[in-house]
């Protein structure tokens, strides 16, 4: 079977056959790869002038819904993709974790982007910046989606969640994309993609396919397109050479191999709840996608005085470990991607025993569950030590991307802390500890070197998703040797895709680009109450002044004595007259808010449902016993709701007091029906 590649619109198949996609078990060649032919300069025009224009053309929430649409047809063809998944070597619990954490991924994207983000085109970043004395001259950050195209090139271990992960914030920033998997797994990749384009949902030209080599692809990069990257330090370094990155500024965002460390804190001990939660995490890293994972632990940082104990607990489980078919009963761990990649790990595991001692080798020939050792890509687990981590540098800069991991004593947090540090940028740490003291030193002692650090004890480990899974609601990433780069971290991943440019000008030129109400712009005049107009009937701006109320000394007592709130500031005048910020008796800050509502409300039904919420508030000024109020309502910003036959209605609430000071100012929430 030739895979294909999706360009321009259409599924291409390559004129000749290409290089052999193997099984990673048997050794059986199941597809060739090849993008010959493929013509990579029309694929990115294609992708800048049919799919991002269609994609721009839709809201946030639209786009959301799409990704929605997409993950429910994925799921309908999980098996088919399980079943491809284990020619790449992966168990059933490995092809959870690439398969069904790469459709969680867009489900999570999809409802981020309708709880965070606006159902508009453009994202507003930040608060309003008052650039002038007297409040005319104001400016104010929002995000546009870039013009170009977003290029993911992904690694071989996780075919599925690798593209996933990357097209979801790109698709929901409103950007169209060329995947490049990698080869080895690429048939496992191509299938989803199919699925992704049977489903009819995503708009012409939104994602593009390539199987096979990049071919000039970078040499028609514009400064609108973006790069992300997924493999090894070195490849992203003579990557990011290119002129493209060097000369035209391209965006590069790589995700790079990195020697994470997982520490077991001082105050462990071998009877310890945390010491067994170590243990278990060390052989999952080690073992699950055969190691093969960007994330696994492969420095063990171990108190000095638990080496041995450490160790054996390691031999013990990492031997209840079946290496075989994933397909075969039984089996915990299968093989590697392919012969070349165990070839290159022994050769990285020989590079290590020349600094470390073996505890336990997995390099060498064994019985295989289910396969056979020379067809397949099979490797046991290896276990190493080193016994002075401190003056051996080689442990923390060659990686052994497999089964692999090197135990490394230390004696105070300290020394810890820099033996994590000594790998030079990771993207996860993890520590076991039930000393909030050690947490805290490890976090500000390794913060800056580290992309993830997860913290494990006997509290938070039974709902814990692990030192090595990504989450899409958290950033993926990390300083140095691992990328520099931030993937994922929820909606952080979306504005690499996205422009920021700064807004300069008068409060009615913000209103109407972001278009939320800024303070200052004009007011709309309204010939009904707000409270009997739909949402699709009220506009921005839309404004209610109120009549007037006074506050009187009845009302602050009766407020304070049917609440329980007899605060001294509201209940004794001495007391109060002491305070430096009163002086005097003074009104409650949720009186004034029930004042307010009862100034604004309109109580008969009505377009609006509920009140759904309050934010920003801020008690400006004290009103006292005898102050009159009043409030002004504007709408501040609607939000429809996708599917929905109500939307938002986000309300400026103002009080002021008889010398039109403010006292009190929030934003309140409203949900209203649309129009019938």
């Amino acid at each position: 079977m030739k895979l294909q590649s999706y360009a321009l619109g259409e599924w291409y198949t390559p004129p000749l056959d290409g290089s052999p996609i193997k099984d990673a078990s048997t050794g059986e060649t199941i597809a060739t790869v090849s993008s010959d032919g493929l013509d990579f300069k029309a694929m990115l025009e294609y992708g800048r002038t049919v799919g991002a224009p269609a994609l721009r053309k839709m809201t946030f929430h639209e786009r959301a819904i799409m990704l929605k649409n997409v993950g429910l047809a994925l799921t309908k063809a999980k098996d088919e993709l399980y079943e491809l998944s284990y020619q790449t070597g992966a168990t059933k619990s490995d092809t959870w974790v690439d398969v069904d954490g790469g459709i969680s991924t867009f489900f999570v994207y999809s409802s981020k982007g309708r709880r965070e983000m606006p159902n508009q085109p453009w994202y507003v970043d930040g608060d309003v910046e008052q650039l002038s004395r007297g409040g005319t001259f104001l400016g104010q950050h929002i995000m546009v989606p870039r013009r170009g195209v977003a290029v993911h090139i992904d690694a071989f271990n996780f075919p599925v969640w690798g593209m996933m992960e990357k097209l979801a914030p790109t698709l929901l920033a409103g950007m169209p994309a060329i995947v490049k998997p990698a080869s080895s797994t690429a048939h496992l990749t191509e299938k989803a993609f199919k699925y992704m384009i049977d489903s009819g949902v995503l708009p012409e030209g939104a994602i593009q396919l390539i199987c096979g080599r990049t071919g000039d692809l970078f040499d028609h990069l514009t400064c609108q397109d973006v790069v992300t990257f997924t493999g090894s330090a070195s490849t992203a370094h003579y990557l990011q050479k290119h002129p493209a990155f060097t000369e035209k500024a391209v965006p590069f965002v790589a995700e790079c191999d990195s020697l994470n460390a997982s520490i077991l804190g001082l105050d462990v001990t071998k009877d310890s709840p945390e010491f067994d939660l170590f243990i278990k995490e060390v052989v999952r890293e080690m073992t699950a996608k055969a190691g093969q994972k960007c994330t696994a632990i492969r420095r063990t940082i171990v108190p000095r005085n638990l080496v041995a104990d450490v160790k054996d607990a390691l031999i013990a489980r990492l031997g209840k470990t079946t290496v075989g078919d994933p397909r075969a009963e039984g089996v915990r761990m299968g093989p590697l991607a392919s012969l070349d990649q165990r070839e290159e790990v022994i050769n990285r595991i020989n590079d290590l025993k020349e600094y470390c001692d073996v505890v336990l080798d997995g390099t060498t020939e064994f019985d295989v569950s289910g396969g056979d050792y020379k067809a397949g890509a099979f490797l046991k687990p290896t276990l190493l030590y080193c016994d002075a981590p401190l003056e051996t540098p080689e442990v923390h800069s060659i990686e052994a991307f497999g089964p692999a991991s090197t135990i490394m004593p230390y004696d105070t947090t300290e020394d810890a802390i820099t033996l994590a540090n000594m790998g030079e940028g990771s993207l996860v740490a993890s520590l076991f500890t039930y000393d909030p003291e050690i947490v805290s030193d490890v976090v500000m002692g390794i913060g800056a070197y580290h992309g993830r650090l997860v913290v494990l004890d006997r509290t938070s480990a039974g709902e814990s998703t692990g030192h090595g899974s990504p989450l899409p609601h958290m950033k993926h990433g990390g300083p140095g040797r691992a990328g520099g780069g931030e993937e994922q971290g929820g909606i952080r991943a979306v504005k690499h895709y996205m422009q920021r440019i700064a807004i300069q000008g008068s409060p009615d030129v913000l209103t109407k680009v972001t278009n939320k109400w800024v303070s200052g712009s004009k007011e709309l005049e309204m010939d009904a109450h707000p409270f009997r107009k739909t949402f699709d009937e009220i506009k921005i701006g839309d404004t209610l002044h109120t009549k007037e109320r006074t506050v009187t000394l009845e009302d602050v007592e009766h407020f304070a004595n049917f609440t329980g709130d007899t605060f001294y500031a509201h209940m004794d005048e001495e007391a109060a007259a002491a305070n430096p910020i009163f002086g005097a008796r003074v009104a409650h800050g949720y009186l004034l808010l029930s004042f307010a509502a009862g100034l604004f409300v309109d109580p008969a039904p009505g377009p609006v449902l509920a009140n759904v919420g309050l934010e920003g508030l801020k008690f400006t000024k004290p009103v006292y016993p005898g102050d009159t109020i009043k409030v002004r309502l504007v709408c501040k910003q609607r939000t429809a709701r996708m599917n929905e036959d109500f939307g938002e209605v986000r309300w400026d609430v103002t009080v002021t007091n008889q010398d039109g000071d403010e006292c009190a100012n929030y934003e309140l929430l409203t949900h209203n029906t649309r129009v019938q």
